[in-house]
């Protein structure tokens, strides 16, 4: 396991050439009073926040702790929990990220690379293994998918240690250094491998009487471009609990082929939560609410054809081709463009 911290700069640091008082960044002048005061869910802002923190989880922690701390968390604390075992398909990466008031956590999982092998045949195995858990009554029908499975479980102790020191007031850094408040506002989030994960884990907090301390501090769950990780059965129980059906909120980009998978041929998979659609319109488009949410693919042609929709894509004659299911429309910047709410500034400050 691969364990690192770090603390973000602060902004006289990020803008080292520039007058005290120049307005660049924090983009939000008040983010842990945001985070903590949230009243509804999903909240535009926060929705913008989270994917910005998702889409960053595919670069390092000190990365993730400035781009962060220009969104609004000033000196956060940032701890990464890794675990990678390549002979079982584990690759979980998450980062915690703690205001340096100690009243708010983002947990955040890294997403699929594109580069990886070892990834994607986790997230899109035709034949994961599939668990009987005794999440609610036992039934054989409730399983979950292998892959994501054993990614939550393999680093889920190290995460609920850190949790439980911000409940205690304390630093989830290893020092464990006393903070000025206790945790009042705990997300989590994370963009297509990173999502499921996210969605994973809040079953397992949901459903598990011991980690109801940590679950009355959850405010909601964020995920972008999410694979399923249920099988239907199970997703209509995670929909029958309150929380699971309204603050796990699921973002899908179009025709986003991460939402689809795992494909027919793997056997029944469903979604739950809420799931919102970005859909084109004229020259531009607006997120809906779906009353039903994104199927399976059909077959598995649909996923051996897919990569076209990428290079489709890059060329004016093709790019406007219908695909049903498209790996470029699975990147997360699209995500952060059209979440961006009127009149906020960039992660740069720009």
């Amino acid at each position: 396991m691969e364990i690192k911290e770090f603390k973000a700069p602060s902004y006289k640091e990020l803008r080292p050439l520039k007058p005290e008082k120049t307005k660049t960044f924090p983009v939000f002048d008040d983010l842990v009073g945001k985070l903590a005061g949230a009243k509804k869910y999903p909240d535009d802002e926060i929705a913008y926040v989270m994917a910005i923190c998702a889409a960053y989880a595919y670069s390092d922690g000190q990365t993730v702790a400035m781009i962060m701390a220009r969104l609004g968390l000033e000196d956060n604390n940032c701890r990464m929990v890794a675990e990678y075992v390549d002979i079982m398909f584990i690759t979980s990466t998450s980062f915690l990220i703690q205001s340096k008031d100690g009243r708010v956590v983002i947990l955040c999982y890294r997403g699929t690379p594109a580069t990886s092998l070892i990834t994607w045949l986790t997230n899109i195995n035709v034949d994961p293994e599939k668990l009987s858990i005794p999440f609610f009554d036992g039934s054989g029908d409730d399983y979950v998918h292998g892959g994501y499975y054993r990614d939550v479980r393999s680093t889920r102790y190290q995460i609920v240690g850190a949790l439980q020191r911000a409940l205690d007031g304390h630093s989830v850094l290893k020092d464990g250094a006393q903070m000025p408040n206790a945790l009042e506002a705990l997300y989590i989030t994370g963009h297509s491998l990173g999502g499921a994960s996210a969605a994973m884990l809040a079953i397992m907090l949901v459903t598990e009487p011991l980690y109801k301390p940590i679950v009355s501090k959850l405010k909601a769950v964020y995920t972008f471009g999410q694979p399923m990780i249920t099988s239907p059965h199970l997703a209509e129980k995670c929909n029958a609990n309150a929380f699971l059906r309204k603050k796990v909120i699921r973002y899908v980009y179009e025709n986003d082929i991460g939402p689809q998978l795992p494909p027919k041929e793997s056997g029944p998979f469903g979604h739950f939560g809420t799931e919102y659609q970005y859909k084109p319109q004229g020259d531009g488009g607006t997120w809906h609410l779906n009353a039903q949410p994104r199927k399976q693919l059909s077959n598995l042609v649909q996923l051996v054809a897919n990569p076209l929709s990428f290079v489709a894509r890059q060329f004016t004659l093709t790019r406007n081709l219908p695909f049903h299911a498209s790996v470029e429309d699975h990147l997360p910047q699209h995500y952060i463009a059209t979440l961006t709410p009127p009149n906020v500034q960039d992660e740069f400050g720009e």
